[in-house]
């Protein structure tokens, strides 16, 4: 990717119930999209826009993604409205370059579990526990500028064990006031494409207006951000030998 060029990010939200919630929109007036986009446009040499599910195509169209060097993917309770083909043509474009961001609920994204090829099941438990975030993997350039461990006062519990596969990088750990832990920023590789998964973000809970999860978020975006992008991932068949065949 050309270093002058800004990192082009979509944030993707399903924001069908959160705008009628007043418990939402006290602490997202203009939904998470709004905020998360905002922040990112603030660190420089990123420009993020938003997408919605309730958007033509539902927001995950060839023409959208193939503008997009980072998707961040934050969803909730309609996962099973996302269409088999959106998800589909998203999980290609990973696995062709584009980066990949997946907040909080997205552990059950159709794209996640298809990109990771197991469950993404945890356990829950919503009762506004403090949580303490634990840096495990210092040396990985997502965790640059972040602190050792940081406090949410409330989030959502999310509790091993996690259904996912060996992560390529256990960046962060959270520890939840009742005694849960979880792995709880992740990264994997998937052919070309890179992928994050960073669990803070319960909608009611004003962790996206948190300093330290906002690093954590435009670190991310820079990591993911492709090094290639395949145009196609037909194989090719390479008739002309670059050295002689004897036969």
């Amino acid at each position: 990717m050309d270093a002058k060029k800004p990192i082009r990010v979509t944030v993707w939200n399903e924001y069908l119930d959160e705008q009628k919630r007043k418990d939402i929109t006290d602490v997202y007036p203009e939904g998470l999209h709004k905020t998360i986009a905002d922040f990112l446009n603030r660190a420089g040499g990123i420009e993020a826009k938003t997408s919605l599910i309730g958007d033509p195509e539902q927001g995950l169209s060839g023409e959208i993604l193939d503008a997009t060097d980072v998707l961040i993917w934050w969803g909730h309770v309609h996962h099973g409205k996302v269409t088999d083909q959106a998800a589909a043509r998203v999980a290609d474009q990973v696995r062709r370059g584009m980066g990949i961001i997946f907040l909080h609920s997205a552990h059950r994204a159709k794209p996640f579990t298809a990109l990771l090829g197991t469950s993404g099941r945890i356990s829950w438990r919503e009762a506004e526990e403090r949580c303490r975030v634990w840096t495990a993997d210092p040396a990985h350039p997502i965790a640059a500028g972040v602190p050792d461990q940081f406090l949410l006062d409330r989030e959502e519990m999310y509790s091993e064990p996690f259904g996912v596969p060996e992560p390529e990088s256990t960046v962060f750990i959270s520890w939840f006031q009742g005694g849960n832990v979880l792995r709880s920023g992740l990264t994997f590789r998937r052919e070309y494409g890179k992928i994050f998964y960073f669990q803070p973000g319960h909608e009611t809970y004003p962790s996206y207006h948190h300093e330290t999860v906002q690093r954590i978020m435009i670190n991310a975006a820079r990591w993911a951000a492709p090094l290639v992008r395949v145009a196609d991932r037909d194989c090719p068949n390479d008739k002309e030998s670059l050295e002689r065949i004897d036969v």
